[in-house]
């Protein structure tokens, strides 16, 4: 372990003041920060445009990398997942997502998680720690490598392992870095940040950074959601909703996204779809549907193709915008739900 700070901790306001403080000319940060994310450069012996001495200072004050790949899984589909090693051992998962017209990556913000969600597998882990804004800015740039030269990731989601809004400043810097011009300089559209409902954080991330929303809602009533998701005991649905429909930065081209995921026989029935439009009343909302996938830790089971149909049916007929998002990676352990360092831990024993 080290005690140096990463300079992938700080957005490029930030690093300047880190620079000043460490007796550095602030005005390199913006030639660091291009190397860092346009070039995908993490050399400092490399970094040309700074002075030499300057390089070595900077080199001694700080760090450049956070991860390292630990081990690699592809799909038949074409989904890539990757365990990613910190300094502390700590393994986290990400997953690169390439379709026809965007390559989407999933990162995770915490080791573990806390929220215990019954049908997640990364729920049964356990929570360890939040990661660093570095931590999460780092899966970005390994993940970029695994994907090579030929493919660029164009969206990022933060709905891997862990609960980003138990983790919100780390969350929220490491955006900053996302859509920053000089950074990676990803549009703000192309950035989802999913929380299952953590009400106090919600008008912090929407007022300190230009995001998408995705709440993973999953319920229809409080005794199931309570069931599904153990935060709903305390803020439940009334809570939580009346929370998006006050919240100003939400409008029809800003939407949140209310994730749903279509659980066999205890969500998705059709009282639930009739129900749902009621609740959303007045919030300006896309619903995805997410038909659940199955993994060894949980007790529930995917739903039938006609109750995904049948359930998407009846919402678009009362007027709601709603797609279903189909598995990728299922057989990697790599779809929504499954991120449990499975390949790790089998390996390990």
């Amino acid at each position: 372990m080290t005690s140096r700070p990463n300079l992938k901790d700080f957005s490029p306001e930030r690093l300047r003041e880190q620079l000043a403080t460490a007796g550095l000319r602030p005005f390199r940060a913006d030639q660091i920060v291009a190397w860092l994310y346009r070039r995908g450069v993490e050399d400092f012996d490399s970094m040309t445009d700074l002075p030499l001495e300057e390089r070595r200072r900077i080199g001694a004050e700080f760090e450049l990398r956070a991860l390292e790949v630990a081990a690699i899984d592809r799909s038949r589909d074409g989904t890539v997942k990757a365990a990613l090693r910190a300094r502390d051992g700590s393994v986290v998962e990400s997953v690169l997502i390439p379709e026809e017209d965007r390559t989407t990556l999933c990162v995770s913000t915490q080791v573990g998680c806390p929220m215990a969600c019954s049908f997640c597998a990364t729920g049964f882990l356990g929570f360890t720690r939040n990661l660093t804004t570095a931590e999460i800015v780092d899966q970005v740039c390994r993940m970029r490598e695994v994907a090579g030269a030929g493919q660029q990731i164009s969206n990022v989601v933060f709905m891997g392992m862990g609960e980003p809004l138990l983790n919100t400043e780390a969350v929220i810097e490491a955006v900053r870095l996302l859509v920053h011009p000089k950074a990676f300089g990803l549009a703000p559209r192309r950035v989802t940040v999913s929380t299952v409902g953590v009400v106090p954080q919600i008008e912090k991330l929407l007022e300190s950074v230009p995001v998408n929303l995705a709440v993973s809602l999953h319920a229809t009533t409080d005794l199931v959601r309570d069931q599904l998701v153990p935060l709903n005991r305390r803020f439940p649905l009334a809570v939580l909703l009346d929370t998006l429909r006050r919240e100003k930065r939400l409008s029809a081209r800003r939407p949140v996204f209310v994730e749903y995921t279509l659980i066999g026989g205890v969500n998705d029935a059709l009282a639930d779809a009739r129900r749902l439009p009621g609740l959303l009343h007045g919030i300006p909302a896309k619903v995805n549907l997410i038909p659940m996938n199955p993994h060894p830790d949980s007790p529930y089971e995917a739903p039938s193709e006609a109750s995904v149909d049948r359930f998407m049916r009846e919402l678009a007929a009362r007027g709601m915008t709603v797609t279903v998002r189909r598995s990728r990676g299922e057989d990697i352990q790599a779809a929504c739900g499954q991120l449990a360092l499975r390949r790790t831990r089998d390996s390990a024993a």
